[in-house]
């Protein structure tokens, strides 16, 4: 028996609010994952990420196949035992990663070979592969190995590079050796063709998974694209699974993507830009560093829980932040964390409540995002 449900509590238009059981806990959706790349979210602890909220994170297989190697992690207990960290946890393919490294890599039928960028070592990576790294990592959740297209790709790439993902995901399927405790999500691919990502909806729908992904997005197109991609692609897939769109972390892009049906989010931008001395706000992005709040004893955002919050003014993170102390950027990545993870759960009482549009017509005003680009259907 899989150890593997859905159930869909409310809708709002297309926004959903929904609960995921894993083996290794309940996912209340919509959700956003934190991203430990290398098994560690950056610069924080594991009860640091488990108080900002988050109840499930991504790690990157790809990554951890490269270091420390995926037979090791499987020997301290899969990355739930390698991490200490008992919620669910998702890992990406490495085909995003793979995408990446467009001048050390060489697509085949069979996979992809590519060299490390860090020592230059050659290596090979198909579906097999994947799920076999998979496997042993043993997350909750894992990703259809894919062929990811760049933003900006021509159709005839695009619909070429389709075949090939939907080949690769018939092998994931048949290697997957895990069925009952890890959910395999395929991965909707079709760049910014409204035919292919129909195409792709319609082949993936075949298979026996508990959830969905649309990938290949923010690879280079604009952000209107990117809209019109997500928007015209989640309403076509199952209504009673989840919806995960990956790579991608915003306040704005969670809230538009809940609005068109979206489930689960994944970012490294929390951490990146909080390293950079840039917090998240209800009115968008503010710099730490900025001399406004050289004396300013107020919290970063008023009536935010985040313990940084709870705990600290603006001037002392500013004060840190200037003199080089990391304290400042785990201290802004937790409030950044939360932020995102608290913008979900809000966004999920709002749909349980069926207040969302109003919400979200409020939340997208603060950011001055009303009106820009997002689409009208």
């Amino acid at each position: 028996m899989t150890a593997f449900s859905y159930q869909l509590n409310a809708r709002e238009k297309q926004a959903r609010a929904g609960t995921l059981q894993t083996p290794h806990g309940t996912v209340h959706t919509p959700v956003f994952m934190p991203v430990g790349t290398h098994s560690a979210v950056r610069t924080l602890t594991w009860p640091q990420v488990a108080e900002t909220g988050a109840e499930i994170v991504l790690s990157n297989s790809y990554h951890l196949y490269l270091r420390p190697g995926h037979e090791l992690v499987e020997r301290a207990g899969g990355l739930h035992g390698w991490m200490n960290w008992q919620k669910p946890i998702l890992t990406d393919s490495g085909g995003f990663q793979v995408f990446s490294l467009a001048k050390h890599r060489d697509i085949t039928p069979e996979g992809v070979h590519f060299k490390d960028v860090v020592d230059g070592s050659k290596h090979f990576m198909g579906p097999k592969e994947s799920m076999r790294i998979q496997n042993a990592l043993g997350a909750d959740i894992i990703m259809a190995f894919d062929e990811c297209p760049p933003g900006a790709a021509e159709y005839k790439y695009a619909k070429e590079s389709l075949e090939i993902t939907n080949r690769w995901l018939e092998i994931c399927f048949e290697h997957h050796s895990r069925p009952l405790d890890q959910a395999l999500f395929p991965i909707v691919q079709g760049s910014v063709y409204e035919d292919l990502r129909t195409q792709s909806v319609e082949f993936v729908s075949q298979f026996p998974a508990h959830g969905f992904a649309i990938g290949g997005v923010s690879v280079g197109e604009t952000k209107m694209q990117m809209n019109q991609v997500v928007s015209f692609t989640a309403p076509l897939l199952p209504p009673d699974k989840p919806r995960y769109l990956m790579g991608v972390g915003t306040p704005e892009d969670l809230l538009e993507g809940i609005k068109h049906g979206i489930d689960m989010f994944d970012c490294v931008m929390p951490t990146r830009v909080a390293r950079h001395g840039s917090f998240f706000t209800p009115y968008g992005k503010k710099i730490i560093r900025n001399a406004e709040y050289k004396e300013d004893f107020a919290p970063l955002v008023e009536d935010c829980g985040c313990y940084t919050c709870r705990n600290h003014s603006r001037a002392y993170l500013r004060h840190i932040y200037r003199m080089g102390e990391t304290t400042a950027a785990t201290l802004i990545s937790i409030h950044n964390i939360y932020s995102l993870v608290e913008l979900a759960k809000e966004a999920r009482r709002q749909i349980l409540a069926g207040t969302f549009e109003r919400f979200y017509m409020q939340a997208m005003a603060r950011l001055g995002m009303v009106g820009n680009g997002a689409p009208t259907h």
